[in-house]
């Protein structure tokens, strides 16, 4: 699950102090900051954020008392520090009527936490207060739940550490199996998709991609250096336009459907994951290769074009081009016991050829 970054920039310094604090936000890829009221004008100036302030104007209304959260419309953040068990229940009535409960629990760290999480349920988002990489950590993975986000109050390198936090927790490491290779077929032309994206892929990285939903093979970044081409360490050439991958969020999505913007899984051979934007999808046609994997009792396949510098990826985290192929040749998949409906997994009997 994505896990929220909000800055807080509403302390009693300067303006020119504070707008270090919401730069520093920006660059590092928070969701919203807090800022004082009469301020949200100032943040737009800065670059595109949520703004969360007691300002009609602020995208995230923030209410400090209860009684308040009826009087306003559109999205609102409840504010909050917990100092007894009254507190807390507070915290729970007020999420009946706000998008996000923040919680100040400088005194009273796990125990409410996981009272809240039971309590609110996902009638609205947990947003707690931190101050140090540590408290966000517990925060982040109380009852290996969490809350849904952190609101850092801290100085611009522990803003920075936090948001890398957050980047590990809101991706999974996936557990790659080994597949051996059945059989490797030219079967003619098809529009193919190029993902280009916004970061530099790592030898061994690439994406998980394949013909069935639950059944992917991982697929090497052109980080690869050939006679004929020049390295693109920024793409995948990842398949067909009907091929799945899979997503940040768990679901698997059509190459076809992806777009600038979008984010896609980047995934290594020891199944590490990260989030990488889409800079540039490119649909050409190319002969295409068939490729069928057998793993335990899973018959596994997928297309990819019929080129030279595609490649899959071995064990030991090597690139192994399509053209070079054999059967018997062992590579990394990842595999889900579940089916797909509209990219989400379900509990039910599907069969894809």
């Amino acid at each position: 699950m994505e896990k929220k970054l909000w800055v807080r920039a509403d302390q009693d310094n300067e303006w020119d102090d504070r707008k270090k604090i919401i730069t520093t936000a920006l660059e590092s890829g928070a969701d919203a900051v807090i800022v004082k009221k009469g301020e949200a004008g100032k943040v737009t100036q800065l670059g595109k954020i949520l703004v969360v302030s007691e300002d009609d104007k602020a995208d995230i209304r923030l209410v400090r008392d209860l009684k308040d959260l009826s009087k306003f419309k559109g999205k609102k953040a409840f504010y909050k520090e917990i100092n007894c068990k009254e507190d807390e229940e507070e915290i729970v009535r007020a999420g009946k009527g706000a998008d996000y409960v923040i919680v100040n629990a400088k005194n009273w760290k796990v125990i409410p936490l996981e009272n809240l999480i039971a309590g609110l349920g996902d009638k609205s988002e947990i947003i707690v207060e931190v101050s140090t990489i540590d408290d966000a950590r517990l925060a982040l993975e109380t009852l290996e739940i969490g809350s849904e986000g952190v609101l850092v109050d801290a100085g611009l390198n522990e803003i920075k550490k936090i948001s890398e936090l957050i980047d590990q927790v809101s991706t999974q490491k996936l557990d790659l199996k080994t597949a051996k290779i059945t059989k490797v077929a030219p079967v003619g032309m098809g529009d193919r998709v190029c993902v280009d994206t916004c970061s530099i892929f790592n030898v061994g990285e690439g994406m998980v991609v394949g013909s069935q939903s639950n059944s992917l093979f991982l697929v090497h970044s052109e980080t690869i250096e050939t006679p004929y081409v020049a390295p693109r360490p920024v793409r995948v050439n990842a398949g067909p336009v009907h091929a799945y991958t899979r997503m940040p969020d768990g679901k698997t999505r059509y190459l076809s459907e992806l777009n600038a913007g979008d984010e896609v899984l980047g995934v290594d051979f020891e199944g590490n994951t990260r989030r990488m934007i889409v800079g540039r999808v490119k649909v050409e046609k190319r002969p295409l290769i068939l490729v069928e994997a057998q793993s335990g009792d899973r018959k596994i396949k997928t297309l990819l074009q019929n080129a030279e510098t595609i490649r899959l990826v071995t064990v030991d985290g090597k690139p192994l081009s399509v053209a070079n192929l054999k059967e018997g040749d062992e590579v990394l998949v990842y595999l889900e016991d579940s089916g797909r409906h509209f990219g989400m997994k379900v509990d039910e009997s599907i069969e894809e050829k």
